[in-house]
Formats: structure tokens, C-alpha cells, sequence
């Protein structure tokens, strides 16, 4: 049979001046940075056994929260080495995604917005995700990296990467006294740096620090007139009751709640994992610090400014049969609205002014901090690599950086052989009958492709 040999294309990769992380290369402080000893505001400290969720089995260190650090940025994570547990939770913006659906290891896009972090060790049900299917922080922390969508990797090659990096062994022997990687210690890296995200700087911590009385009911000194008056209206039993599920100061309380976002809802939350149609349109309740900075809003990302969200709360709350009782109207004679005991009262329409809808968005506003979008202990640890593309027809090539080749076949019945040389990561495609193959290069700044198609 005779055969055509065509030497489709030949690359080679020099130096340049495009940054691009290198995954095989940490930069870290010589001293362990502080994550076990963050101090809490007084009010934290004698709040905290009501909402502390950190285990006696995994208490929070600073070399296991710095493991957790590199862990949860580490593309390597991912099927096709392309997607970071920070590819979706982003430190720029409070550790969200402004994506109203994050986009997972091969294009595929997730059904629901992904939360902030912040605060998440004061989540004391301990019970994590929109859905509250995850136990604890533990358990949620390896769901994203197995599942189909979000990063695709089973555990056994989890592991294997991890182990076949020249600095993760120290890495997990300073966390756990052995270099040994298990899927339970990765867990516990992932949940210690999780929980070490609390944050107080704030506006509004400043006021409740200055202040005396309740900050509920007092004015806040450093607050301007519009300020005091959104927080007045989000702290008010009778009206809004926001501060019902944002509690204790760090605007983040136990439990889910359905909040009447739609009458028939198409996601059902915790009631499609429980089988409870109780539970019916139930999510959790994230924290709203630096809510200012985490939009789209909602499990399905369906607002995108909080004026969007305080419209909604002010006219649009819909009377689901498991709709919170805290968004009822409350029944003639309640003493403690909060305890209202009507769960098929109808919704509470507010219907705020225009000048108390501006009052409630600036209030909001006063709880950004934006200390932990900018701070080294919660940024990513990997190296900065440098390098010149050789550019391919119109492409651009870099090493570090996964780079797809493509061939258009010319006759049917063709093969290619795609001959590599150097040091990669095969990302997909590359066999005899693909069109397409995707590598990132990792040893060096030198390599070759050389492509030839083969026409029986």
C-alpha cells in the first residue's frame, strides 16, 4: 500500500515576555505565614462555640492551611490540568466567580453560581454547598475535583500527580508528619485553608468595634446619614428582617431558607437531594460580607447588581408554600417577629422608597474588606514564568500554557502521528485519528511538534 508522508508543521518554543504560571514551581515564604491565630473581634470570640465549625480532628495550622494554599490553586487538579479550585472561587473577588455559571475542565458549564468563601468556618450546621449536600468542609472539599463537570479527576490520580511533584512531600510532612499523600489529607489541606478566610476590616466592622450599644439600634459614628439609614432598614423586624439570616456580625447564618425567588422553582435545592419537598427551593444562606463584590446574586446568578437583589426583596418575594416565615407578614399580636409562627401568611411586600432602596445598597456597600483579596497568605503560590510565543499561522504558543494544534484532513482514511519532543502534559487529542492535540509544556522552554499525516 502506498503511502503519502506530508511534515505538516514543526514548532519550537524560545523565551518571551508573556507571564504565565508555572505549575511545577511554589514560591513561599521561609516562615510559615499566620492562617491558626487570625484574631476575631470580642464579638466573634464569645459568639464563636454557637458557629465554630472547625473540627478537634482538624484544627486549622499554618503549614496545613499553607499546603491547603497551593492545593487550591494547583491546575494539576483537574482532568486536563486547566482548572484550579481558584478558577472559580477567585481572590479579586472575595473568592466568587463574576461568571454567572462557572466554566468547568472542558467547557462545560455548571448549573449554579459559585459562592463566595468568606466565612465559611462560621457555617456552624456544617453543612456545605447551595444544596447543603456536603457534611462538612472535609467532604466538600474533594466533590469539585471528582466531579464531571467541575474538574473531572478521580482520586487515585489525584493523588499520583500530587505525589510526582518534587515539592509536595514536604509540604505534607510539615502539615501531617508524613510525606505520604492521601485523599484525606488533601481534604483536610483544602478545608484548614478554607476556614483561615475571615476577614475584618470592613466599614461596617469598624462601626460595630467603635460602638458601644447594640449595633442594631445605634447609629454608627463613621457612617454616613444614607448608611445608618440602609442599616437601620436591614436590621428592622418589621419590614426587610435581613438581619434574621445575616447574623452576628458576620452577616451569615445556620441553615437554608427559601426566599420566594420563583413559585416553581427549577432547581429545587436541599428538597432535590432530600427527596423533601419541604425543603422545596431551599438554599443556604451565604455571608454577605463583601457582597459588593460577588456579583451575579442567587444560587442561579439571576441578579446582577444588588439593586436588583433589594428590588426583588422589596417587591417581588413570591408565595412559595415553604417560603421563610422570616419574609411573611406577621401575625396581629407576634412579640418577637422573628419568631413568627404564620408559615402561610403571605409575603411581606415592602415596597421601599427610592431613597431607602439607595440607603440599603450603600449600607451593603460598607461591608467590603477588601484586606483578603490583596493578602500573600490567600493569593496564588505558584511562579510566574516567562516566555516567547512562536507564533503558528495566527496562534500564539507558550510554555506553561495549554496550546491546541488543529489539522484539517485532506482525504478520507487519514492518520497522524503526532511526534513530541520535550517535556508536556498531554491535555487531549494527540492520537492517530484526532484532528486536535492540546499539551502544556512544563520542562524547560524548548520543544518540538512535528505532525505527519499519512494517506493510505
Amino acid at each position: 500500500m502506498n503511502k503519502k508522508l506530508w511534515i505538516l508543521s514543526c514548532l519550537c518554543l524560545t523565551l518571551t515576555a508573556f507571564e504565565l504560571i508555572d505549575y511545577g514551581c511554589i514560591q513561599l515564604p521561609a516562615t510559615l505565614l499566620n492562617y491558626a491565630n487570625i484574631v476575631f473581634p470580642s464579638d466573634i470570640v464569645n459568639n464563636l462555640t454557637e458557629m465554630d465549625n472547625m473540627p478537634t480532628a482538624n484544627p486549622t495550622t499554618d503549614a496545613g492551611a499553607t499546603l491547603g494554599r497551593v492545593l487550591f490553586y494547583d491546575e494539576d487538579l483537574s482532568q486536563n490540568h486547566t482548572v484550579s479550585c481558584a478558577s472559580c472561587h477567585i481572590q479579586q473577588f472575595s473568592f466568587s466567580d463574576t461568571a454567572r455559571f462557572s466554566v468547568g475542565f472542558n467547557g462545560q458549564l455548571g448549573t449554579r453560581n459559585s459562592m463566595g468563601l468568606i466565612h465559611a468556618r462560621f457555617q456552624k450546621d456544617a453543612a456545605f454547598f447551595w444544596d447543603n449536600r456536603a457534611p462538612s468542609l472535609e467532604a466538600q472539599a474533594l466533590m469539585p475535583i471528582q466531579d464531571p463537570i467541575e474538574m473531572g479527576l478521580s482520586l487515585d490520580t489525584l493523588v499520583s500527580r500530587i505525589a510526582a511533584k518534587s515539592f509536595y512531600p514536604s509540604l505534607f510532612q510539615n502539615a501531617f508528619g508524613t510525606p505520604d499523600v492521601t485523599p484525606d489529607k488533601i481534604a483536610r489541606a483544602l478545608a484548614q485553608f478554607v476556614r483561615s478566610m475571615n476577614t475584618f476590616g470592613s466599614k461596617f466592622r469598624e462601626g460595630v468595634n467603635a460602638t458601644n450599644g447594640n449595633p442594631a439600634t445605634t447609629p454608627f459614628a463613621n457612617f454616613t446619614a444614607q448608611e445608618n439609614l440602609g442599616k437601620d432598614l436591614f436590621m428592622d423586624e418589621y419590614r426587610g428582617n435581613c438581619q434574621a439570616c445575616h447574623t452576628r456580625n458576620v452577616m451569615v447564618q445556620q441553615g437554608t431558607k427559601n426566599i420566594g425567588l420563583d413559585l416553581v422553582y427549577a432547581d429545587n435545592g436541599v428538597g432535590a437531594v432530600t427527596g423533601n419537598t419541604n425543603k422545596n427551593g431551599q438554599f443556604s444562606v451565604p455571608s454577605l460580607i463583601n457582597v459588593a463584590l460577588t456579583p451575579p446574586y442567587m444560587h442561579d446568578g439571576r441578579f446582577n447588581t444588588l439593586e436588583e437583589v433589594v428590588d426583588f426583596y422589596s417587591d417581588s418575594i413570591k408565595a412559595h408554600p415553604n417560603l421563610s416565615g422570616f419574609l411573611r407578614e406577621i401575625l396581629p399580636g407576634t412579640v418577637d417577629p422573628n419568631n413568627n409562627p404564620c408559615n402561610t401568611c403571605p409575603p411581606r411586600i415592602i415596597h421601599y422608597t427610592p431613597t431607602e432602596k439607595q440607603a440599603l445598597v450603600a449600607f451593603l456597600q460598607t461591608l467590603t474588606d477588601t484586606t483578603i483579596t490583596t493578602d500573600e497568605r490567600w493569593s496564588n503560590p505558584f511562579c510566574l514564568n516567562t516566555c516567547v510565543p512562536a507564533i503558528v499561522g495566527q496562534s500564539e504558543v507558550c510554555v506553561n500554557e495549554p496550546i491546541t494544534y488543529s489539522i484539517t484532513p485532506n482525504e478520507a482514511g487519514t492518520t497522524y502521528l503526532w511526534n513530541i519532543v520535550g517535556s508536556y502534559v498531554l491535555v487531549s487529542g494527540c492520537g492517530a485519528n484526532d484532528t486536535n492535540c492540546t499539551v502544556r509544556w512544563t520542562g524547560g522552554t524548548t520543544g518540538t511538534i512535528q505532525v505527519t499525516q499519512i494517506i493510505p
